[in-house]
């Protein structure tokens, strides 16, 4: 079983910088994969990025590539997510998912994911 708690969301003008944290209960939590998806109101709930356990499989949609990094501290139990260049389409609540699956073609559906958090609210302002 893995717990998630999200932190660091806030209102960030565009072009603006911010990281958000994502601190997982359980001692398994090295053997998981976790990722970060985000859903603007009225809008489904799409993948954002995801990294293995062991850092080296990193993926990221094609709207993120070059301004946002993730990264996971295994001796913390936590995932970051350091958005930069941020764009009013950016706004959203931003959830953190854990998952055992290897097989990182999965990460990117929310079906593939198996534990969730309760999300963090991002404003980018214009």
């Amino acid at each position: 079983q893995v717990q998630l708690v999200e932190s660091g969301g806030g209102l960030v003008q565009a072009g603006g910088s911010l990281r958000i944290s994502c601190a997982a209960s359980g001692r398994t939590f090295s053997s998981y994969a976790m990722g970060w998806f985000r859903q603007a109101p009225g809008k489904e709930r799409e993948f954002v990025a995801a990294i293995s356990w062991s850092g080296h499989i990193i993926r990221f949609v094609d709207s993120v590539k070059g301004r946002f990094t993730i990264s996971r501290d295994n001796a913390k139990i936590t995932v970051y997510l350091q958005m930069n260049s941020l764009k009013p389409e950016d706004t959203a609540v931003y959830y953190c998912a854990a998952t055992s699956k290897a097989d990182s073609g999965r990460w990117s559906a929310v079906g593939g994911m198996d534990y969730w958090g309760k999300g963090t609210l991002v404003t980018v302002s214009s």
